[in-house]
């Protein structure tokens, strides 16, 4: 707009140059003309500013990010929390699959009066299933088991025996004394088939 501007002053210098050597006349009235123009530039308004562009709102942007350094922190705290976190040992099987009877026992028992004794018969449970073979291996456990058996019913009294409880302790104290002497047999269960208790 400015080289605009320019370019009519300088036309009509030229056409002020020319008429001023033609007549007086002529050259005033450009003059007059030229300054109106002049005038009425300097009056225009300036062209504004092209106003800045509006500044977009970063907010979301703010937002995602937070979300997603929030949604990292809380993943890596769960991964370190699961890495920490021993797993569940896994329960040894209490599956029985097979069965081994034994003969009755008749022991004495710790009694005042000398005369109580008990007459059981006992079944175990094995974790083993059972195999034609296993007859043979199963009478070579035989001595050591019912040696082991007879030592711990040796060892109740009367009393003990005549309760619920004194019965469920000594399946505990026999299955704990068989898997120590024979830990081979893997003895998952003892089954009292017969209890007779005389006193």
């Amino acid at each position: 707009m400015r080289h605009a501007r320019q370019y009519n002053y300088s036309w009509f210098s030229n056409l002020q140059s020319h008429l001023h050597r033609k007549n007086s006349v002529g050259c005033a009235f450009i003059s007059a003309f030229q300054l109106h123009i002049f005038a009425a530039t300097m009056a225009a308004p300036a062209p504004a500013a092209n106003a800045p562009a509006k500044k977009k709102s970063k907010l979301p942007l703010i937002l995602i990010a937070a979300i997603f350094v929030i949604g990292a922190g809380v993943g890596g705290w769960m991964w370190k929390r699961s890495a920490k976190t021993p797993s569940a040992a896994v329960p040894p099987t209490t599956e029985v699959n097979s069965v081994l009877a034994l003969d009755s026992f008749v022991v004495n028992l710790q009694d005042p009066s000398g005369n109580g004794y008990l007459r059981v018969s006992i079944d175990l449970g094995l974790a083993a299933p059972a195999k034609e073979d296993d007859k043979d291996k199963q009478a070579a456990y035989l001595p050591r088991v019912r040696d082991t058996i007879l030592g711990v019913l040796g060892s109740q009294s009367v009393d003990a025996l005549l309760t619920p409880d004194g019965k469920t302790k000594l399946k505990g104290d026999l299955l704990k004394a068989i898997n120590a002497s024979v830990p081979e047999l893997q003895c998952k269960e003892v089954y009292f088939t017969e209890f007779l208790v005389q006193h």
